[in-house]
C-alpha cells in the first residue's frame, strides 16, 4: 500500500477515534459545517455585484437556485450527485470570483467586469499596487487574490456537496422542505413579497448569469459593428489643403490631465480649492494676454483607462473598451493629432511620461516624435504612479521642442500624470529655473505623504486628489505664462473622473475642457460653442460626448467633410449628451 494511502487510513482511524470518544462534540461540529455550508451556498446565491447593494437586505430572500438545485441533487444517485454537486458548487464560486470582480471594477471604473475583454486589466492593477505600495505588496495581492479565488471555487464546490449527502440522508424532510420552499417562493412572486424592499423570492444568481453571458454576446456582437461604424470617417478622404485652415501659423497644444473630472470642479468636498486655482489661473493668463473658453465633456470611460478618454477624444469614435481600442487603432481612422501631421504644415510631437515601454499607437495618432518616460531626461524620484511631476514634463517639453527653432509649427500631445491615483506623495511647483534634472524633486518626494496612508482613507482621497489637480492645472497654465507666444493655442481637458470612492457613486462621466488662445479670431471660431468664459465652466455650460470634440474642433477651425468612397456615413451626433452614470446592480 502507498504510503499516502496509509497516512490517509491512519488520520480516518484517528478522526473516528475521537468521533466515537465524544460523539455530543462531533454532532455539534457536524450541524456547524452543515450551517456553514449552506450560509455559504445561500450568500453566494444572494450575493450582489456592486458594493452600494451590499446590505444586510439583500441576504434575505430565497433563492430559487438553492430550490432546483436540492430538487436535482435529490432526484440523482449517489455518484451522479455527488458530481453534479460538486460542478454546481464549483459553477457558483466562479460566480462568487466574478461578482468580486464586478464589484471592484464599479468600485474603480463604474462598469462591470467584463470577461472577454478585462483580464488585461488585472495586470494593469498589478502594476498599479506595484508603483503605489511597493513590489512586495504587488505580489503578496496577487498571490493572495489567485489564492483567494480557488478557495473560494474549492470550499463552494465541497459545501454544495457536503449539502447533497445531507439531503440524501434525509430524503423524505428535504424532499417536503424543497416543495414547501418551491411554493412559498412561487406565491412570493405572486404577490411580489418584500422585505426592506427587497423581492422576498430571489433569483439574482440566474440574474448575474444572464448578465455575464448578455455582456459577452453584446462584445462578440460590438466588434463587427463597430469595425463598421470606424470606417465612415467623416473627415477621412478631406484633402490635407481643406483641414485645419483656420490654424494654419498656430503652435497648436492638446493636453489632458488625468482624472481631472467635473467632481474636481463641483463636488463641496473638493472644489473649493480647485475653484480658487482655476480663478486665480484665468485672471493670471488674462493678464499674460490670454482668453480662455470652458466646456464639458461625456467621457467614454470612469475611473481609469485613460487611453480610451484619449482615443475618443482624437478619433471621434466612442470607445469605451479594450476590444474597440484595439480595433481603431489597428486601422487608419484620421485622429485630431493625425490631421495636423496630414496637412504637412505642422511637425507633431508626443510627451507621454506615463508611456514606460514600446508604443505602437504613435503612429496611429499621426505623431512624429514621441518623448516617452525614458527619453525626457528625469532624475528625480517617482511619485507614485507618476514617473514624474507635470512640471518637469512640460519644462523637458520646452527644451527637447517647443523651445527649439522649427521650419513648421508644432502640434503637441501631452499627457500630465501627476493627478493619477493614489494622489500621495503629491509634487511640489519649484521655481522654474531649479528643475534641472529633476532630482531636486527628491526632498519633496520625501516629505509627501504615504500612498498607503491615503489610498484607503476616502476623505485623504479626495483632499489630495483635488490637490493634485491644483498643481496639474497650475503647472499646465504656469508653463503657457512663460513659454507661449501670441501664436500659441492650447486645448486641455480631463480624460475621465476620478474613481468612485472620491467622486461619489453616481457621479457623472463629465470632464471639463478648455480653449485657450492669445489671437481673438481663434475664440470667435468657437463662439458657436456658447463655452464659459475662463478655465471654470458654468455648471450649465454645455456637455457634449466625448467623441463629438473630433468633429467640431476640426469643422470650427475651417475643415471640409468629406467620406471616403464607399464607406458608411456615420450616425449624426447630437449637439449635447446627457451625462450617464456608472452602472450599479
Amino acid at each position: 500500500m502507498p504510503d499516502s494511502l496509509r497516512v490517509l487510513g491512519r488520520a480516518r482511524t484517528r478522526l473516528r477515534a475521537l468521533r466515537d470518544a465524544h460523539p455530543a462534540a462531533a454532532r455539534a461540529l457536524r450541524r456547524t459545517v452543515h450551517v456553514l455550508a449552506a450560509v455559504l451556498v445561500v450568500g453566494a446565491l444572494l450575493l450582489p455585484n456592486s458594493a452600494s447593494a451590499l446590505r444586510p437586505n439583500r441576504f434575505t430572500g430565497i433563492p430559487a437556485e438553492a430550490i432546483i438545485g436540492a430538487v436535482l441533487l435529490l432526484a440523482l444517485p449517489r455518484r451522479p450527485r455527488i458530481v453534479v454537486a460538486a460542478l454546481y458548487g464549483a459553477g457558483l464560486g466562479v460566480l462568487t470570483v466574478l461578482n468580486l470582480l464586478d464589484i471592484g471594477f464599479t468600485e474603480y471604473l463604474g462598469r462591470g467586469f467584463n470577461i472577454v475583454l478585462d483580464w488585461g486589466l488585472l495586470d494593469d492593477a498589478l502594476s498599479y499596487v506595484e508603483d503605489s505600495m511597493g513590489g512586495t505588496a504587488a505580489t503578496a495581492a496577487a498571490v493572495g487574490a489567485v489564492l483567494l479565488a480557488l478557495l473560494v471555487v474549492v470550499l463552494m464546490a465541497l459545501a454544495t456537496v457536503r449539502l447533497g449527502h445531507l439531503l440524501a440522508r434525509h430524503r423524505a424532510h428535504a424532499t417536503r422542505g424543497a416543495l414547501i420552499a418551491g411554493t412559498v417562493w412561487i406565491t412570493c412572486t405572486a404577490l411580489g413579497l418584500q422585505i426592506a424592499g427587497v423581492p422576498v423570492a430571489s433569483d439574482r444568481a440566474a440574474g448575474a448569469v444572464k448578465g455575464q453571458t448578455e455582456r459577452v454576446v453584446n462584445t462578440l456582437r460590438d466588434e463587427a459593428a463597430f469595425a463598421k461604424e470606424a470606417r465612415a470617417d467623416t473627415f477621412g478622404a478631406t484633402p490635407p489643403g481643406r483641414l485645419l485652415p483656420d490654424l494654419r501659423g498656430k503652435d497648436v497644444v492638446i493636453a489632458f490631465i488625468e482624472s481631472y473630472g467635473r467632481s474636481a470642479v463641483e463636488d463641496p468636498a473638493i472644489a473649493a480649492g480647485v475653484t480658487r486655482t482655476l480663478d486665480a489661473r484665468t485672471a493670471a493668463l488674462a493678464r499674460a494676454g490670454y482668453r480662455a473658453r470652458s466646456g464639458w465633456l461625456t467621457s467614454a470611460t470612469y475611473g481609469g483607462s485613460s487611453w480610451l478618454g484619449h482615443s475618443t477624444a482624437l478619433s471621434g469614435l466612442w470607445i469605451d473598451n479594450q476590444q474597440r481600442y484595439r480595433t481603431v487603432t489597428n486601422g487608419d481612422r484620421l485622429t485630431l493629432t493625425k490631421a495636423f501631421r496630414k496637412t504637412g504644415a505642422w511637425d507633431t510631437v508626443g510627451i507621454m511620461p506615463g508611456v514606460r515601454k514600446a508604443w505602437p499607437e504613435a503612429e496611429w495618432y499621426g505623431l512624429d516624435r514621441v518623448y516617452d518616460a525614458n527619453e525626457l531626461g528625469y532624475r528625480g524620484p517617482k511619485f507614485s504612479w507618476s514617473t514624474m511631476p507635470d512640471q518637469y514634463a512640460l519644462e523637458a517639453f520646452e527644451r527637447l521642442e517647443h523651445g527649439r527653432k522649427h521650419d513648421r509649427p508644432l502640434m503637441s500631445e501631452i499627457i500630465l500624470t501627476s493627478s493619477h491615483q493614489p494622489w500621495a506623495p503629491i509634487p511640489e511647483l519649484v521655481d522654474w529655473e531649479d528643475l534641472g534634472d529633476g532630482s531636486v524633486f527628491d526632498a519633496v518626494q520625501k516629505a509627501g505623504k504615504k500612498s498607503s496612508d491615503v489610498i484607503a482613507d476616502s476623505a485623504a482621497s479626495r483632499r489630495e486628489y483635488g490637490r493634485s489637480i491644483q498643481y496639474s492645472v497650475t503647472s499646465l497654465t504656469q508653463w503657457l505664462e512663460r513659454y507661449g507666444t501670441d501664436d500659441t493655442v492650447l486645448v486641455f481637458l480631463g480624460d475621465h473622473q476620478p474613481i468612485a470612492r472620491v467622486s461619489g457613486h453616481g457621479a457623472s462621466r463629465d470632464v471639463p475642457v478648455t480653449i485657450v488662445a492669445k489671437d481673438p479670431e481663434v475664440l470667435a471660431k468657437t463662439d458657436g460653442w456658447n463655452w464659459t468664459e475662463g478655465l471654470r465652466p458654468a455648471k450649465d455650460a454645455p456637455v457634449w460626448r466625448m467623441s463629438s470634440f473630433r468633429d467640431r474642433f476640426l469643422t470650427a477651425f475651417g475643415s471640409v467633410p468629406r467620406t471616403p468612397p464607399g464607406a458608411d456615413q456615420p450616425p449624426e451626433v447630437s449637439s449635447s449628451a446627457s451625462s450617464p452614470t456608472p452602472a450599479q446592480s
